[in-house]
């Protein structure tokens, strides 16, 4: 049931899967053990996680509690806004650590720039630092448009590794997608299946499924695979989490991908959350 996953190297050498485990609403003693399965029958080994999600005790204790060596595992967890000052962040990830029990977060990201509060810059700057006292091993941000990734290298000589945005059929995100490419930062995609029935009903991608023989999410997360996105589907269910990483034994061809990515809007976003003006605390 095991299946082997691609991986990627960032832009600071950490290699990770293309494809990884939400974990947003999984919690307690159930969350443990679907996560722990994810893990050990499945095969994933990217977990994503945040501070805010109130679950980085579970994702540890499923860790634990599984076969496979930390050191196999890439770990994922965010910033929130509230402690996006020097100080209070950097005891946020010291404080994220005693929650999941881990000695270092591979991955820690910064969640929303919050620009109105305008202090991702000095949040930024205490990634960095625990970088340096090895509390995280890769940095990196999410929703962060280009003009604030600018202004991370600019401020501070240190680019982020990852740049976790909404990303689905409704809303491919070509624009910042080319503009990461170029500037070398890893995209990632949050919601890529949209977290809606819309996008599993679609009519377009329905055919390019029956094409294949393969099931919608299947489909749309081939996608994201051939876009060089990383996604991070989130499900409990064991046959779902397989279904959702058994997705590279086939391939989408131009027309394909062109059709889906077609599918994008302007207003395509799920909850209008624009980093521009969204804040999350």
């Amino acid at each position: 049931m095991k299946q082997k996953i691609p991986e990627i190297t960032l832009n600071d050498g950490v290699t990770i899967p293309v494809i990884g485990l939400g974990t947003y609403t999984m919690k307690g003693h159930q969350g443990a053990v679907e996560i722990q399965n994810a893990i050990d029958e499945i095969g994933y080994r990217l977990l994503d996680s945040a501070y805010n999600y109130e679950n980085e005790g579970t994702v540890g204790e499923a860790v634990r509690r599984s076969t496979v060596p930390r050191d196999e595992l890439i770990i994922t967890s965010k910033l929130p806004g509230r402690y996006q000052e020097f100080d209070k962040a950097l005891m946020t990830v010291e404080e994220s650590l005693y929650r999941a029990n881990l000695d270092y977060y591979d991955l820690y990201l910064i969640h929303w720039p919050n620009p109105i509060q305008d202090n991702y810059v000095e949040a930024w700057q205490a990634l960095i630092e625990a970088k340096k006292r090895g509390y995280i091993r890769s940095i990196g941000v999410c929703n962060f448009l280009p003009e604030y990734l600018e202004r991370l290298e600019k401020e501070t000589g240190v680019k982020p590794s990852i740049n976790q945005i909404e990303l689905h059929p409704f809303f491919n995100q070509e624009e910042q997608r080319t503009w990461h490419q170029a500037h070398e930062i890893t995209t990632q995609s949050w919601s890529p299946l949209a977290r809606a029935n819309d996008v599993l009903q679609n009519n377009v991608i329905q055919q390019i499924a029956e094409n294949h023989n393969k099931s919608i999410s299947q489909v749309i997360l081939r996608w994201h695979f051939q876009l060089g996105a990383i996604s991070i589907p989130k499900s409990s269910s064991l046959v779902r989490q397989l279904e959702n990483i058994s997705i590279f034994d086939f391939e989408l061809n131009d027309k394909e991908m062109s059709l889906i990515s077609g599918l994008s809007r302007p207003d395509g976003r799920i909850n209008n959350q624009d980093p521009a003006v969204y804040e999350e605390f």
